[in-house]
């Protein structure tokens, strides 16, 4: 099995340049300053594009918002944008891992039709996700191992066919403590689904059950509570049962695995010619030149895990914050 087109187009070996902000492996309290720069750019690549709409991209809008955009790639649309996403979702990984022992972890779930089978989100390992069972790399990310195959070859198939595919990023946090969120504009919920949807290509969040719940009742939907006793006999561990909620009730975190799931779209840039127009209207065709990945999939999961992260970090600190105003 070939995995030729899961493989980056871009082998970008860029160097994280941390400017200000630690010292001698420590945070000082003081902003943190990270410079990445972007050693394997070809801006003439992007040369026909100049006076010309991508399908698919931010070309027409940005445009329409600023009257003038920079044509050599997608500007602030592009998702090259979020490797300082990736930074700072770096540090809030450590910080919730040290405040309460949270982490964060992303895979791949489905790629086109093709769907793991992933019964225990909370289970999945870090392992599971960057390696297969032999040991070698998982460039799909997938944890089910026994569909990677069948995404390879529909990956594969849509670069042969100057095409692109896209699919579904399961990002699932643990080991959060309930009470995490506000009750009304600042939602856990609503903050988690805003983040996600501010990177490049989600079409579409959900979180547990999702529209799943649609077509259930209330009796099938419902996670019904149950509490374990501590040793002392006396102090309870409310849980439930099932986590059809996913870990979020009433925008607030219910200390269960808070599991989210993001659509996203396949790779607007094609190889093929496509039908498009002239920023002053005029009738015709584009074929996008560079190096651009058939599935966006595997490059997201990092991004997915950052934006969750920092979401719950920031949730934390106000949660921390307010506890210390009531003790005072």
């Amino acid at each position: 099995m070939s995995a030729a087109g899961t493989t980056p187009q871009r082998q970008e070996e860029d160097e994280p340049e941390i400017l200000s902000g630690v010292f001698d492996g420590r945070t000082t309290g003081t902003s943190i300053a990270v410079l990445i720069r972007n050693t394997d750019q070809r801006s003439g690549d992007y040369s026909d594009i100049r006076d010309k709409y991508r399908p698919g991209h931010a070309d027409y809008t940005f445009d329409a918002r600023y009257g003038f955009r920079d044509y050599r790639g997608g500007g602030r649309s592009s998702a090259r944008e979020t490797t300082a996403r990736v930074a700072a979702g770096a540090i809030a990984k450590k910080l919730i891992a040290a405040e309460f022992g949270g982490q964060v972890l992303g895979y791949v779930k489905q790629v086109g039709t093709v769907c793991a089978s992933i019964p225990r989100p909370e289970s999945v390992t870090l392992k599971d996700v960057e390696f297969l069972a032999d040991g070698s790399p998982n460039l799909i990310r997938c944890p089910d191992h026994t569909v990677v195959p069948q995404m390879i070859a529909l990956i594969d198939e849509v670069r042969r066919e100057t095409d692109s595919i896209g699919g579904i990023s399961e990002i699932v946090a643990t080991q959060i403590p309930a009470g995490l969120g506000e009750p009304v504009f600042d939602k856990l919920k609503a903050d988690l689904g805003k983040a996600l949807f501010s990177l490049p290509a989600v079409l579409g969040v959900e979180y547990g059950n999702g529209f799943g719940c649609a077509t259930l009742r209330g009796s099938e939907n419902n996670d019904l509570f149950t509490a374990t006793r501590g040793d002392d006999g006396v102090t309870a561990t409310i849980t439930t049962r099932s986590n059809r909620h996913g870990g979020m009730l009433g925008g607030i975190s219910s200390g269960m695995p808070i599991v989210l799931r993001a659509a996203i779209k396949p790779t607007s840039s094609l190889a093929r010619e496509q039908e498009t127009v002239t920023r002053d209207g005029q009738p015709t065709t584009i074929r996008t030149r560079g190096r651009h990945d058939p599935c966006l999939l595997p490059r997201f999961v990092p991004m997915g895990e950052a934006m969750v992260a920092i979401v719950l970090a920031d949730h934390w600190l106000r949660w921390k914050s307010a506890r210390l105003g009531q003790r005072s």
